[in-house]
């Protein structure tokens, strides 16, 4: 389980790291952008409502992740979320949803081997 500081306030919000991943990169991406917008989340640890932070650059934020090891992205997760950030509701979080898998990334052929196969088709 990771965890995102924002602002001064000491207590974390608590995400799965899998989750965590996919929210730093659509963060990120708004931010140095320099595009505000809302994340909101409804409660899963018994308090009951929900909560919806205010993310402009300006603000202090940092991601720890309980793991080492970086999460496999997943593109199309990545896609709506992105979508959802830049739309007038926000960024809406399920923090108990499990996000699907995706297969490691594929390599990317080196200039040489993209010549050959370019060659090879003609």
């Amino acid at each position: 389980m990771g965890h995102l500081y924002y602002g001064m306030t000491p207590e974390p919000m608590s995400i799965p790291d899998r989750l965590l991943a996919h929210l730093k990169v659509v963060v990120a991406t708004k931010l140095r952008r320099n595009e505000s917008f809302t994340l909101s989340w409804t409660h899963v640890d018994g308090t009951p409502g929900r909560s919806t932070l205010w993310l402009q650059p300006a603000i202090a934020l940092r991601f720890v992740f309980d793991g080492a090891e970086p999460e496999h992205l997943n593109a199309q997760t990545l896609k709506e979320m992105a979508d959802m950030a830049n739309s007038s509701a926000g960024l809406i979080v399920a923090l108990d949803v499990e996000i699907p898998a995706t297969s490691a990334p594929a390599r990317t052929p080196s200039p040489a081997a993209r010549r050959t196969t370019l060659r090879s088709a003609a």
